[in-house]
């Protein structure tokens, strides 16, 4: 006969630790049971209910010193690696939230199963459970590296991109590079095999470092200019500074106090050289440039440099000296809330570049959101670049008359505006321009026709006369903020074996509309897709949405419960409950006195960094935030407004008046209670779209979490979850993309082919502008401006070059 198993009395601090270990089990249980309760009373998932009770009765029987706790969380585990599966498929990151806590638990509890087995008087199958315990230690492993690998959809290398010399203008001589932004370099001297040999050439302090308190003070958002050998900066206040190229010196600056504080930056400058012949249109039927011209004797202002000021003037400087062009507006400025009525800062600011057209400088403006019915139009203007005589004015709200508003009268009220950059097309004289929503996005019961026409489309405009050639509409009576955020980015693109000049231009959306430059129709599918209307009297709803499902659509997928994310179950089970206690009816959701999921939201989908494009591989560049708000419109009893125009609604700030509008409004972002995006990773991506394909040739996540606080408190972790992003990209002959406009400290170079990250260097600062370079002297610099990270509290006034080595 076999010897019977001698029962072992447990110690007392293991008796303590197992009571405590099941008392929290219990709770924990009881936390996972009641919100699983919850979660399927709203129609979500049993699991949570069903793991909950298993939890509790793991809790339970540890108390009770039951080695059937152990079994029983085997149980949890295995059924939980089943479901999580079965929902998620293989994908790491909801693979991880679902799993790892599990297995960490089911890690610790192994060693304790055979101690249990004999405080009963068993055997203690030391065997099974060391097994059990390296395997889940195995496992617990392979999720700890994968949180530090980026997990995407990389491109073979098969087709690698090659470097074909020099392409595009040698300068930088417009915001997006070329007129067309195409922020593209052509040179390959810095390429994939060498890039890891950069190194810092020269840094320059704006003696500018933006301040950023709540929803929106100073940032750093800006692209410098570079014409031969000299740089040409703006600061956030609106310095303009002019470096030597080639080290960073300092030759001039030139300040524009202002004593605005909200939504203080300045994101680019404009050029013009009078020097040089006028580039006239070659498309039969476009208008002439009209030529300028300066007196032999004048030797001042030559060559100019345009920026828009916050405060909404339009100034000229003499390129060569920064001083102000005399005989350009009134001594060198134009006051741009000329006819717009009321329109104080920051009621109205401008925040993007100029755009030089011809010999037109072009402006739009930025009209605050969400702040009163009654605001400044959203007019665009076009001033001769050496008079700065007004030559044209395109009011939405009055399209046909292009002058100015005759002595006490304005331009029409709270129109469209355009705030985002512009692209011109010398080819057909035309200027392509992203327009936004009239003043109140959230209500639009008062908005007329034309409101309806010009709201959130591109806008094709003469620009010599201000004529206007064509526009298409992005989104139908918009009620959710979804401007056109981004410079158009011209190409060449292909259609049945030739090329059409097009233009292409992302959406807060994940939208890509390509559309014909000369006429505007779409050259890749669009459909008008079918949504719900919401309950707001008197909203006159749009009843379809256009969709462009031609070209890929990025971080645009409906969401469902099992989207629902966190770094653990804990978190991600309140997700998909707050989840589903929303109304949400996917891209399109329209707000109303019920709290309602924007996903996408306001901020994006793609914001005002642009795309970047390589001609040579007729390819495109594209980088996303994925953030979504809920939106809870409340009825006010007084129609009245307080809000100060800054973006603060969008970050929960309380209900804010609508003023004029029978509402206030409360928006947030779609965060965990940790203070994490609901939805899965990941949060920000950087795409590689292959122009002759219209498909994905590669997707990763772009940014970690090393440098993001929770709760006040730097993670310092590596993990390249993707993170949402706000500047644009660069791309290069090289086979090179660069990106720096992450949460994270770093400006990064990627392998165009493949999407993988083949180098990197750490900023002092975070950044949110876009990369830019050129050659001078038979060197190749990239250089980037670093002021802070959104949502960080690191700011600084840095320019950075980098170069390789003599």
């Amino acid at each position: 006969m076999s010897k019977q198993p001698q029962t072992k009395p447990l110690s007392t601090t293991a008796r303590v630790g197992l009571a405590l270990a099941g008392a929290l089990g219990l709770l924990l249980g009881l936390y996972f049971a009641i919100g699983g309760a919850l979660l399927v009373a709203r129609g979500g998932t049993w699991y949570y209910l069903l793991m909950g009770l298993a939890v509790c009765a793991t809790g339970t029987q540890l108390v009770r010193r039951k080695s059937s706790a152990c079994v029983i969380f085997a149980l949890v585990i295995v059924a939980t690696v089943l479901w999580a599966i079965w929902e998620s498929g293989f994908d790491f990151w909801p693979l991880q939230a679902r799993i790892f806590m599990f297995t960490m638990i089911g890690m610790l509890l192994a060693p304790v199963y055979p101690a249990l087995r004999r405080f009963q008087g068993k055997r203690p199958a030391k065997g099974a459970a060391w097994t059990a315990g390296l395997a889940l230690l195995a496992c617990n492993a392979l999720f700890v590296y994968g949180m530090f690998v980026p997990h995407g959809t990389f491109g073979t290398g098969t087709n690698a991109i090659d470097a074909r010399g020099d392409a595009g203008p040698g300068d930088w001589s417009a915001y997006g590079h070329s007129a067309g932004g195409d922020r593209f370099v052509g040179s390959s001297q810095i390429d994939r095999n060498n890039v890891k040999n950069l190194q810092v050439a020269w840094t320059y302090h704006t003696g500018d470092v933006p301040v950023s308190p709540g929803g929106g003070g100073a940032e750093d958002q800006e692209t410098p200019l570079q014409i031969g050998d000299t740089l040409f900066l703006c600061s956030p206040h609106n310095t303009v500074i002019a470096l030597d190229a080639a080290n960073g010196r300092e030759k001039w600056r030139h300040e524009f106090p202002t004593k605005t504080t909200v939504w203080v930056r300045c994101r680019g400058l404009a050029y013009f050289d009078a020097t040089k012949p006028v580039q006239q249109p070659s498309v039969a039927g476009s208008t002439p440039v009209t030529p300028v011209a300066l007196p032999d004797d004048h030797a001042a202002c030559r060559r100019r440099i345009y920026m828009n000021t916050i405060d909404a003037q339009l100034v000229a400087l003499d390129a060569d000296t920064g001083k102000l062009c005399e005989d350009f507006g009134k001594h060198g400025v134009i006051d741009l809330k000329a006819g717009l009525g009321h329109a104080a800062s920051p009621l109205y600011e401008l925040t993007s570049p100029p755009t030089v057209a011809g010999t037109t400088v072009v402006t739009g403006g930025r009209v605050a959101d969400n702040v009163s019915l009654d605001m400044p139009g959203g007019v665009v203007r076009g001033f001769d670049v050496i008079t700065g005589t007004m030559k044209w004015a395109f009011d939405p709200g009055n399209p046909q008359d292009k002058q100015a508003p005759a002595p006490g009268k304005t331009f029409v009220r709270s129109t469209p505006n355009v705030w985002a950059p512009m692209s011109y097309d010398a080819a057909s004289n035309t200027v392509y321009m992203p327009v936004g929503s009239a003043a109140i996005d959230l209500w639009g019961v008062k908005r007329t026709r034309l409101d309806e026409s010009y709201g959130a489309s591109i806008l094709a405009l003469d620009a010599t006369t201000g004529a206007e050639k064509w526009h298409f509409q992005t989104v139908h009576h918009d009620l959710w903020d979804y401007d056109v955020p981004m410079q158009p980015t011209l190409v060449d693109f292909p259609v049945d074996g030739k090329t059409v000049p097009a233009l292409i231009v992302g959406t807060k959306m994940g939208q890509l509309f390509v559309l014909d430059r000369l006429t505007g129709k779409p050259l890749t599918k669009v459909i008008e897709q079918p949504v719900k209307s919401a309950t707001v009297p008197d909203e006159p709803y749009a009843r379809t949405q256009p969709l462009s499902v031609g070209m890929p659509q990025i971080g645009a997928d409906v969401l469902k419960g099992a989207d629902m994310w966190g770094m653990t179950p804990v978190d991600q089970m309140m997700c998909r409950i707050i989840f589903h206690g929303m109304r949400y009816d996917g891209l399109f959701t329209a707000p109303d006195t019920d709290t309602s999921l924007s996903f996408p939201g306001s901020l994006g989908g793609m914001n005002w960094g642009g795309l970047s494009y390589d001609p040579n591989a007729g390819m495109i560049f594209v980088n996303d935030m994925r953030l979504g708000l809920w939106v809870h419109l409340v009825k006010e009893e007084r129609k009245g407004g307080t809000s100060n125009g800054n973006e603060a609604v969008n970050a929960g700030m309380g209900a804010v008046p609508l003023g004029g509008t029978p509402y206030s409004v409360t928006k947030d972002r779609f965060f965990s209670p940790l203070g994490i995006p609901c939805q899965k990773p990941p949060f920000g991506s950087l795409t590689a779209i292959d122009l002759k394909t219209r498909s994905i040739a590669w997707q990763v996540p772009l940014g970690t979490v090393r440098d993001t606080r929770l709760w006040g408190v730097q993670m310092h972790m590596p993990t390249p979850i993707g993170m949402p992003t706000i500047g644009g990209s660069l791309s290069t002959g090289g086979g090179l993309v660069f990106f720096a406009a992450t949460q994270d400290y770093y400006l990064r170079a990627f392998d165009s082919s493949t999407g993988k990250e083949v180098w990197k260097a750490r900023l002092p600062v975070g950044s949110q502008g876009t990369p830019m370079s050129y050659v001078l002297n038979g060197k190749q610099y990239i250089v980037i401006s670093a002021g802070g990270a959104r949502q960080s509290p690191d700011r600084g006034d840095y320019v950075i070059a980098y170069a390789l080595p003599q």
